[in-house]
């Protein structure tokens, strides 16, 4: 089994990712049985008072660096491994996010320790550590074992409860000078597309909207709901590549995550892209002719059935019972 696992903390413009959170507490549940610590490792600028939030860890390793404010691949590259032999972990989490990605196969490489992606689930089956992989955009799982435990692994993000991995104990800060490295490639500046109308992540009701609308003039037909609900419309990426609604309401791996109290999926078949986005709604109601649609795998409702028909029904319903 490991000796230590190290987890690298996502963060941008000052908040601390889910992602973190997520690994935290697989970290935290792999520990119990494996008796390891767990390390969160946080390196950039101005970042030590990201720290408290971190308390699922044994403890908090801290590389600051005026020039990082998004480190680049090669400093997180030079302390993590650093950490491998200092700490004598075996084991590494890291986000399977844009932040984060082709980061794990060149540590690994690195390392000389095998590289698992994709990762939705870490269980332990005696001294080996068995990592359930998603391959071809999650059409199959599989299990891939680590006879000793050892190994870089790269989370897929909402894979495990983000809850368990925060913690209000305060833990301990180490600190460790950023290592003098040479980057080809340096963060200048985040460049974000200008605010649409309407923040669809703050939003309590979604109504999201994909290829089953058939044109552009059917999205009146949503807007019209979501006005009655309280809410917003959304869409998955077909919808936003037509022109239909501006990119600020695109939701899924190249577009927003969103966690609203009610999601609406019409007319969306929920590709795993589309599913990162909004797997985490409280309450995911989903329309779809096609009663394979794999929405429905992961929906709490789901109605079989035309979205342009079932789409005023609905809105009259609604208004129905506000008055």
């Amino acid at each position: 089994m490991s000796a230590g696992i190290l987890v690298l903390v996502e963060h941008l413009k000052g908040a601390v990712a889910d992602i973190t959170f997520e690994m935290l507490g697989a970290a935290r549940q792999l520990a119990q049985a494996s008796q390891a610590p767990v390390h969160a490792v946080l390196v950039g600028k101005d970042v030590a008072g990201l720290a408290a939030q971190l308390g699922a860890a044994d403890a908090v390793i801290v590389v600051e660096d005026a020039a990082a404010e998004l480190p680049s691949t090669e400093l997180v590259l030079a302390v993590l491994r650093q950490l491998l032999e200092q700490k004598q972990a075996g084991l590494v989490l890291l986000g399977g996010t844009n932040v984060s990605f082709g980061l794990g196969v060149r540590l690994a490489a690195r390392a000389k320790l095998p590289f698992v992606n994709f990762c939705k689930g870490l269980r332990w089956d005696n001294r080996a550590l068995v990592c359930t992989s998603q391959l071809f955009g999650g059409k199959i799982l599989s299990d891939v074992r680590l006879p000793d435990g050892r190994g870089v692994i790269s989370i897929y993000p909402g894979s495990f409860p983000a809850d368990a991995g925060k913690s209000d104990k305060t833990p301990p800060v180490e600190r460790l000078a950023a290592p003098a490295v040479q980057s080809k490639v340096v963060f200048r500046q985040l460049l974000e597309p200008a605010a649409g109308d309407v923040d669809i992540t703050k939003q309590r009701v979604l109504v999201g909207v994909g290829r089953g609308i058939q044109s552009r003039d059917h999205v009146q037909l949503a807007e019209e709901l979501a006005a009655a609900l309280g809410g917003a419309v959304c869409a998955s990426r077909p919808v936003i590549d037509q022109g239909w609604l501006p990119l600020s309401r695109q939701v899924g791996k190249s577009g927003l995550t969103v966690k609203p109290r009610v999601y609406l999926a019409l007319g969306i078949s929920g590709a795993p892209e589309h599913w990162e986005g909004m797997q985490n709604s409280e309450c995911i109601i989903a329309i779809n002719t096609d009663p394979r649609a794999p929405i429905f795998d992961g929906a709490h409702f789901g109605v079989v059935g035309d979205v342009l028909e079932l789409l005023p029904l609905l809105t009259e319903k609604v208004k129905a019972r506000k008055t």
